[in-house]
């Protein structure tokens, strides 16, 4: 497998007040992060293979302008609840940096990286009933070291399984492409969006569902 699971992201409220109840569940929160230039924040939850982020915009001009509209932030944000899916899928080289790309796509050079770093957006970014799905070719180059220094009270540390539920019948070409390629995803219909992940193959059969604050469960 050439690709897999970099992060996964979910629209939040301003600040991300929805954290606290992934904190409740027995997570540990990461650093923050602000994006400038793209107008979004975060708040962060580091696991040995991968992250969850909480993302907000807090800068309505920067998220507006005409290099970060191809992704849609603005319209998938101020459209949560009225169809608009609320989250993203990140992946990254499951292994050396193959030439190919995972799926079609344009490359997005935000000001917060180098310029010689660029994201790949697949191609289905317009249609924001679809999660925004995107690929760091650098991602493994430059893994953040504390990734594998995070520990959660509830002892997870490997994401393992990842389901997303959305309303579209139908998947764009795109996201099948992902689909095939992540063995740990799924993307399934369903009547509303949500999202459940997997740690550590559920060893210890334990769940926590953080509706209606967050379409998320988690399972260990």
């Amino acid at each position: 497998m050439a690709f897999e699971l970099d992060h996964l992201f979910i629209w939040s409220e301003v600040g991300a007040p929805e954290a606290d109840y992934l904190i409740n569940a027995g997570l540990s929160e990461g650093p923050a992060n602000v994006h400038p230039g793209q107008g979004t924040a975060n708040r962060r939850f580091f696991f040995a293979n991968g992250m969850l982020e909480l993302l907000w915009v807090h800068d309505e001009a920067e998220v507006r302008s005409e290099r970060v509209y191809p992704l849609r932030l603005w319209e998938r944000w101020q459209n949560q609840g009225q169809g608009a899916s609320p989250f993203g899928i990140a992946l990254r080289p499951a292994g050396p940096r193959p030439d190919q790309k995972p799926f079609p796509g344009s490359p997005y050079t935000p000001d917060y990286l180098p310029e010689s770093l660029s994201i790949w957006i697949g191609d289905n970014a317009a249609d924001i009933a679809e999660p925004l799905t995107f690929y760091l070719d650098f991602a493994r180059d430059l893994a953040n070291p504390k990734l594998n220094a995070v520990s959660h009270p509830i002892g997870v540390q490997n994401i393992s399984a990842v389901k997303i539920c959305t309303p579209q019948p139908i998947l764009s070409e795109t996201l099948q492409m992902v689909v095939s390629q992540v063995k740990t995803l799924q993307v399934l219909p369903g009547d509303q969006p949500y999202m459940e992940i997997g740690f550590d193959q559920e060893q210890q059969g334990q769940g926590y569902d953080l509706q209606p604050h967050l379409p998320l469960k988690i399972c260990w």
